[in-house]
Formats: structure tokens, C-alpha cells, sequence
């Protein structure tokens, strides 16, 4: 998508064209909230950040002025939590929700830089008493297949994740692990020595029968969603997902107008003036209920990101992280082209303070 351009002015004085989005997320390419939250709000606060081009140098710019919407991915996001008092304080004011990736394999060790099971769900308990339900959604993603890892283990460690997070989380998001298909991801494994085993059809349609059949037994009744997959297992009741999502948008921002004209949403209110010889009203299908059981929204257009991979639902947003420079470890990462590279990066952004432009400080 291309967004609105404003020329900003830099810490330098000078002055430059910069991305204006309403909707930023932050992000896909590392992890902001666990590794560079002061330098996120540091930036919100100045009004504008950097992103450096790795290929010719070349740097470009978003600004914050009209942001009105933050999407948080994370594995960690402990240090979020200090900061989040700020987006009420922003002006204009800015709502959030987190998309919060919270696997097991600790004996594995694939997630290297990660704390333990129990203080990562201490952390999403801390952020939902926080934000409220709904804003911290529970990943367990990528599911991958080891000589280590069965698919009973991995339902056996969502069973005692998913029993811990109950009352706390509304969905669970998953992906099977497509090691083929990525070229940094199958190297990565390989040169961490773990045997990975990719996912047959089979295997992905028994793994979701499974897996609704367990959210059904303990009564969980998670909203199964899965991420980047064919629309395969809705028999089993499991959506293809919408992590940059719209209704969670309009669920959570639905008094910002700004935001909801820029998401094509009319924002109706139930006729409360019936008597009991009217027709009762009829609500549209597609209608999102809103929190105050008075209003409704109906989308009027469609947001999907077309940028995005074909089987990726997400709605259009600015990404403002940078690729190699996430320092969880994980041995399966697609964001890092190495270990090495990823925390001499980290070092540098550290190195400055966390102060620069950029997250990387160059």
C-alpha cells in the first residue's frame, strides 16, 4: 500500500518525505516489544523512526502523526508493560493489541533466548489484567516436527499451556512449520544441527482434528485460528486467521472515527425507540456487536494487505522492524540471516542507547 507522505523534519533539522500510516506494526522482522521497547517509544515520542535499507544504505522514514493503531508481535514482551500508558497519552491516542508467540521447547532448545514457560505466561496474565481480554492473543507457532518433537508432544505442550492461559486468551494461532519453502529457515536448522521433519497433509489434518478435539475436552473453547495455512480445517473449526486484524480493530478503537474512516466502518446504533407493535430490527449478518451493546459496525470495504503472502490474512499496516537484529536465538528464525549477525546488530543498537533513528543505530 502506498500511504500518505508529509515531510517531517529530523533530530538533525534537516527535512524529508516520510510514511504517514494509520496502522503500524511492530513487528514482523524482529522483536520490538521484548528487545527494543524504549527505543519504540523513545521514537514514538520524537514522532518519527528510520529504516535502513541492508542493500544500498539508503534509509526512509515513517512518522507517527496520524498513527492511531499498533499491532505487537512478540515472544517476550515483559518491557512493553511500563510503556503502554504512554499510547493513552499520545495524541492522538493510540489502542493496541498484542500478538503473543508463546511456545515450549525448552528441552528442545530451539528458543535459546527466551524465558521460562512459566514466567512468559506470568508476563501474558500481567498484560491481558493490563490491556483487558482480547488484547494479548496466544501463538504457539511455528508447530515443527524434530527428531525430538512428535505431534503428541506438541499437543501434550499446548494442553499445558493452553490449561494455564484459560480465562486469559481468546484464540489460539498456529502454523506448521514450512522448512522448504524457506530458504533461511531450512539453513538455519541445518547449521544448528536440528532434524527437522517437514509436515505431510495427513499429518497437519490429524494434528487439527486433534487439536479441536482437546480444545472441546477441557473446555477451553479457544477460538482455533491458524496462520498462512489453506482454509483446510474449517470442518474442524479452525479459521484461517487475521493476525493484523480489522474486527479486533473495530472491536477495541471503535470511538476513534479517524480510524474507522480509514478502515471503511459505519458504526451504527441498535433502535432503542421499537414499540411492541414494530418490526423488530434487523441486524446485518456481517455486523460486528460492539462493547457497549448499543452500537454495531459494518465493514464497507475490504483491508486486506495484497502485499502480503497469498494465504496471509492480514489487513494492510507499516512494519517498522529490521531483519537480523532479533537476539531470541531461535534456531528455526527466518528474520536472521545468523546468530551472529543478529546480536552484533543488537550490541550496536545497545551501544547507542537505543537512541538512534533506527533500531540498529546505523
Amino acid at each position: 500500500m502506498a500511504w500518505k507522505k508529509a515531510t517531517i523534519q529530523l533530530d538533525n533539522g534537516t527535512w524529508v518525505d516520510a510514511q504517514v500510516p494509520e496502522i503500524v506494526s511492530a513487528s514482523r522482522s524482529t522483536d520490538i516489544p521484548a528487545f527494543y521497547a524504549d527505543w519504540f517509544f523513545h521514537r514514538l515520542e520524537k514522532g518519527y523512526s528510520a529504516w535502513t535499507n541492508p542493500f544500498n544504505g539508503k534509509k526512509s522514514y515513517v512518522s507517527y502523526q496520524n498513527t492511531r493503531f499498533i499491532v505487537f508481535w512478540s515472544k517476550n514482551p515483559e518491557r512493553l508493560i511500563p510503556h503502554l500508558d504512554k499510547l493513552e497519552q499520545h495524541t492522538p491516542k493510540i489502542k493496541c493489541y498484542i500478538q503473543y508467540t508463546l511456545n515450549d521447547y525448552v528441552v528442545e532448545g530451539l528458543e535459546k533466548g527466551v524465558p521460562s514457560v512459566k514466567k512468559r505466561i506470568d508476563t501474558f496474565k500481567q498484560l491481558v489484567d493490563k490491556l483487558g481480554n482480547g488484547h494479548v492473543v496466544w501463538r504457539f507457532d511455528p508447530l515443527i516436527l524434530t527428531d525430538q518433537i512428535s505431534m503428541d508432544d506438541l499437543l501434550q505442550k499446548i494442553e499445558n499451556i493452553g490449561d494455564q492461559l484459560n480465562g486469559y486468551t481468546e484464540k489460539l494461532v498456529f502454523s506448521f512449520a514450512d522448512i522448504e519453502s524457506y530458504k533461511k529457515v531450512k539453513n538455519n536448522l541445518i547449521r544448528n544441527n536440528v532434524h527437522y521433519q517437514e509436515w505431510t497433509q495427513e499429518q497437519m489434518i490429524e494434528f487439527a482434528k486433534c487439536l479441536s478435539a482437546l480444545n472441546k475436552a477441557k473446555g477451553w473453547n479457544y477460538e482455533l485460528a491458524t496462520c498462512g495455512e489453506k482454509p483446510e480445517y474449517k470442518e474442524y473449526g479452525i479459521q484461517p486467521n487475521h493476525c493484523v486484524d480489522d474486527n479486533l480493530m473495530i472491536r477495541f478503537a471503535w470511538r476513534d472515527e479517524v480510524l474507522m474512516k480509514f478502515l471503511g466502518v459505519e458504526i451504527r446504533a441498535k433502535n432503542s425507540t421499537l414499540s411492541l407493535f414494530d418490526e423488530p430490527e434487523v441486524i446485518p449478518e456481517n455486523a460486528i456487536m460492539l462493547d457497549d451493546d448499543i452500537h454495531y459496525a459494518i465493514k464497507k470495504k475490504d483491508n486486506k494487505d495484497k502485499g502480503q503472502r497469498t494465504l496471509c490474512g492480514c489487513m494492510v499496516s507499516k512494519d517498522i522492524g529490521q531483519y537480523d537484529t532479533c537476539p531470541h536465538q531461535c534456531e528455526y528464525c527466518y528474520a536472521n540471516t545468523s546468530k551472529e549477525l543478529a546480536l552484533a546488530n543488537y550490541k550496536v543498537a545497545q551501544k547507542s542507547g537505543f537512541q538512534s533513528e533506527t533500531i540498529t543505530g546505523r
